[in-house]
């Protein structure tokens, strides 16, 4: 699977298959792009209620410990580079990642600059909704933001991301051999 600017939180962002007719392709370059993720989230991730069950209490109260501690961090910053194919950029939301089929996504709009979606997700042990915006400044330079909420177990969490990303170059050589 190719890491895309959300790969660590993969099944927030998770986008199903679309209907090719509705999406205007972003005018971007394909090729390789580097891309700036910031990632601030708060609240308890949610968490299955037979796992927690399942848990010592010293795992769990570990566990929370190391999840409160995450959150004062506050925001993350990642840098990755990946490439985007010309394939890829037929797709709504090419910046984004498409592995969650629990996921209902509705097109909001769809031009050549910006890209905007709302997104239902909800399996047996959690619920997840936000939006997604995506704009592409130029062939060159996007930026974008994801605002997703989950809840699940009794627990909930707010997840705010924004990124930019920019064409580095035509060639994903550099990526060769490894996970895109």
């Amino acid at each position: 699977m190719k890491a895309r600017i959300l790969l660590g939180l993969a099944f927030f962002w998770a986008l199903p298959s679309w209907t090719a007719d509705a999406v205007q392709p972003l005018d971007v370059k394909p090729g390789l792009w580097e891309t700036s993720t910031t990632t601030d989230m708060s609240g308890m991730p949610p968490m299955p209620a037979d796992l927690l069950a399942k848990m010592a209490p010293e795992q769990r109260a570990k566990m929370e410990a190391a999840m409160k501690a995450r959150a004062a961090q506050g925001a993350k910053t990642t840098t990755r580079r990946t490439c985007l194919t010309k394939q890829e950029l037929n797709k709504p939301l090419a910046f984004g990642d498409d592995n969650d089929k629990s996921c209902k996504s509705t097109l909001i709009s769809s031009s050549r600059s910006k890209q905007e979606a709302h997104l239902e997700c909800a399996n047996e042990t959690m619920k997840r909704s936000g939006d997604v915006h995506i704009e592409a400044l130029n062939p060159e330079n996007v930026k974008g933001s994801i605002q997703m909420t989950a809840a699940g177990g009794g627990r909930s969490m707010n997840v705010n991301v924004g990124f930019t990303a920019k064409w580095i170059g035509s060639s994903c050589a550099e990526l060769k051999g490894t996970e895109q």
